[in-house]
């Protein structure tokens, strides 16, 4: 099992949250009738080194395979009374700052990172076009410099899942921050 709630072949859990734009996009808008094939789900925030290592490969990724219909998402979970650098303005700064092709999502209660059983920043869920879960884990082999990766376990994901075969590695182990939870 790759998480405490969702394994491979697992929906997608619904959610509704609020993006930095001001806008609520849901779960049900990302799919195949809107040309979503693939959907990534990545817990992420603004503060956490292992999230800032990857934000510029994130950004590739969906610029990589957007035209092939994925879509990439990220949620930020954090507690932000104790993790001011995490609010929803900081947020909006963060993504400015760093022109992110994808949307970046306020997850206030917390109940939607708990849906997913996720505990770290960055987390990856990878959803196919029927929305069940397919890879888990992290992004490549080495956060802390890009040019020395070896295995890029997302994007080999992703190849395999819109090419319909199977994924040689569906999980791998999560790296990074834990996801600050509020008290």
């Amino acid at each position: 099992m790759a998480t405490g709630k969702l394994k491979i072949g697992d929906l997608l859990p619904e959610f509704n949250l609020k993006n930095i734009d001001g806008k609520f996009y849901s779960s049900k808008e990302f799919s195949t009738e809107n040309n979503v094939e693939a959907l990534i789900i990545i817990f992420s925030c603004n503060h956490c080194p292992y999230v800032k290592a990857y934000e510029d490969r994130i950004i590739s990724i969906q610029k990589d395979y957007y035209h092939k219909g994925v879509r990439v998402i990220a949620i930020n979970s954090n507690d932000e009374v104790n993790y001011p650098e995490d609010s929803f303005d900081e947020m909006i700064k963060r993504s400015n700052e760093k022109n992110f092709n994808f949307l970046y999502l306020r997850d206030d209660t917390q109940e939607t990172a708990k849906a997913f059983g996720a505990t770290h920043t960055p987390e990856v869920f990878l959803f196919n076009r029927g929305h069940k879960l397919v890879y888990y884990g992290k992004i490549d082999d080495n956060w802390q410099n890009p040019e020395d990766v070896k295995i890029n376990y997302l994007r080999n994901a992703l190849d395999e899942c819109l090419s319909g075969k199977e994924i040689q590695f569906p999980e791998t182990y999560s790296i990074g921050c834990t996801i600050k939870w509020k008290k």
